[in-house]
């Protein structure tokens, strides 16, 4: 039992996971032999993948940075939260406003496990973690660690990256997204990355085969379809994106190209 409190055993070690798969390609150190494995078969279907990853990776801590700085966003409400990589949200957005506020969600709990570093806050902010299910908006919204630290009277973004691909037709994605933005007031913002097959076909779909094999079937998504997710908000230029080309500032991997990323970007306002 760790100190927090969860039971280790509940960590599958056994079998590859999406979040220690990403944790492992990122260079991090919370994976096992299984989810090696994964990430090495995946990238040998597909070279490119460390730096879709990366660049995912690098479209988050952008896109926050412009919501705390531009946008003035000092709440955050991050679903799908995956292991803990520094800069973590909360750094990233206290790093400009020390007084922001942060809920993290997830239901991985080897992401449990590991969360007492996500809520080593700034004094003058505040995080917190919810373990629930992107797939159960109710079980989100009404979670009093929610209330306690969110004021949903006040702007949120809404953060949901790199999730929604692996949410498959039936988990009704574009109606969970829309569901979670229902209560936050206008002013409110959400952001999210979305995985797309469009400009490397053959080479995303053995990636996504081989995520299949391993019992995470992905629903890769065309760009009209990441539109669906932002009806009914204003989004932020440059618009639907991939996710190198969303307000590149030169800190990222440089040489991109297209054809290397499986990944829209995109940040809308609600009106």
């Amino acid at each position: 039992m760790p100190d927090n409190g969860w039971p280790a055993d509940r960590i599958d070690t056994e079998n590859a996971h999406s979040a220690r798969i990403y944790d492992y390609i990122l260079g991090g150190k919370d994976y096992y032999p299984a989810d090696q494995e994964a990430g090495d078969a995946m990238a040998r279907e597909w070279p490119a993948l460390p730096v879709h990853m990366r660049a995912n990776r690098d479209w988050m801590n952008r896109a926050v940075r412009r919501l705390a700085e531009e946008a003035g966003m000092r709440q955050f409400l991050d679903i799908g939260t995956g292991i803990p990589t520094s800069p973590n949200l909360h750094e990233i957005a206290q790093a400009v406003a020390p007084e922001s506020r942060v809920v993290y969600v997830d239901n991985d709990p080897i992401v449990l496990t590991l969360s007492q570093g996500l809520l080593a806050s700034a004094p003058e902010g505040r995080t917190s973690y919810i373990e629930a299910d992107f797939r159960d908006p109710a079980a989100i919204l009404d979670a009093p660690e929610l209330r306690e630290t969110l004021d949903l009277d006040e702007p949120v973004a809404l953060t949901v990256i790199a999730i929604v691909h692996f949410m498959l037709d039936a988990d009704d994605a574009v109606g969970v997204v829309r569901r979670l933005m229902e209560p936050l007031p206008s002013g409110s913002h959400l952001a999210m990355s979305i995985g797309t097959a469009e400009f490397a076909p053959a080479e995303v779909g053995r990636v996504a085969r081989e995520y299949a094999a391993r019992n995470m079937p992905m629903r890769l998504r065309t760009l009209d379809e990441a539109h669906e997710f932002f009806e009914g908000l204003e989004l932020v230029e440059p618009g639907i994106v991939q996710v190198h080309k969303w307000h590149p500032d030169g800190t990222g991997e440089q040489g991109i190209r297209d054809e290397d990323i499986a990944m829209y970007g995109a940040v809308a306002r609600k009106p």
